[in-house]
């Protein structure tokens, strides 16, 4: 079946030296992977390595069939090109980290628009701004209403997060953060993209991250921490 869709590219794998396997979030189809041959040669090849860098976003036009592991995409084209993402080392370096994560955390389980509208718009979003250090942090936590295990917004009286509940309590148990950990998830639940920048030092910018990759650790089976982690870290210091 000939599909047309948006689709955000998640990660790339080079199959023998001149070909690449991309898997990509689709609008219309989720997740979705694809064969695309001689992606490093060919001066009139359209389907070159360039269209898939992480998190680009593109429009396809692919031959889907449900008995195959993977698609063959017919044409391919940058729908929204960024201005600044693959320029600047720090966008470039948070763009890593999420395409590792959502390659770890989105499974093949049919189409979730609602997921990628708010991943679209969120990229584009990032993409057009200046100061933009909480970003991954503010995305991965929201990330968690689509996957289904967002925290539970009881925060008005509640000091301890338990992290493998997912919800906010009046007294300390085993899995609970502290009270300044916890403190610190407030003030980031409440956060929006658009919101100062620089409500969080680097330390607790690197506590946060923790707190929200543990967390995930808690609600992903077999979920990795992702390898370009210690590059977020450095670019941030």
């Amino acid at each position: 079946m000939l599909v047309k869709t948006k689709a955000i590219v998640i990660s790339t794998l080079k199959y023998n030296e001149k070909s690449l396997i991309v898997k990509c979030l689709t609008r219309v189809n989720g997740i979705q992977t694809y064969f695309i041959h001689n992606a490093f040669t060919g001066k009139n090849n359209k389907q070159k390595k360039v269209f898939f860098q992480p998190l680009n976003q593109i429009e396809i036009e692919a031959y889907h069939n449900n008995k195959n592991n993977l698609q063959r995409i017919k044409e391919v084209k940058i729908y929204y090109p960024y201005h600044s993402i693959y320029l600047d080392i720090i966008k470039s370096s948070i763009v890593l980290f999420l395409s590792e994560i959502l390659h770890n955390i989105i499974k093949e389980e049919g189409k979730d628009e609602q997921l990628f509208d708010y991943l679209e718009s969120a990229l584009q979003w990032f993409d057009t701004q200046e100061e933009m250090f909480n970003f991954h942090l503010v995305l991965l936590l929201q990330l968690t209403k689509y996957l289904g295990f967002y925290p539970q917004e009881n925060l008005s009286d509640k000091k301890y997060f338990n992290i493998s509940e997912g919800v906010f309590s009046e007294t300390q148990s085993l899995n609970s953060l502290t009270i300044e950990e916890s403190e610190l998830l407030k003030r980031l639940l409440r956060l929006k993209f658009e919101d100062n920048q620089k409500v969080f030092s680097v330390i607790q910018r690197q506590q946060l991250l923790k707190i929200v990759l543990d967390y995930y650790k808690y609600n992903i089976e077999r979920f990795k921490t992702p390898s370009s982690l210690q590059v977020l870290k450095e670019v941030f210091n």
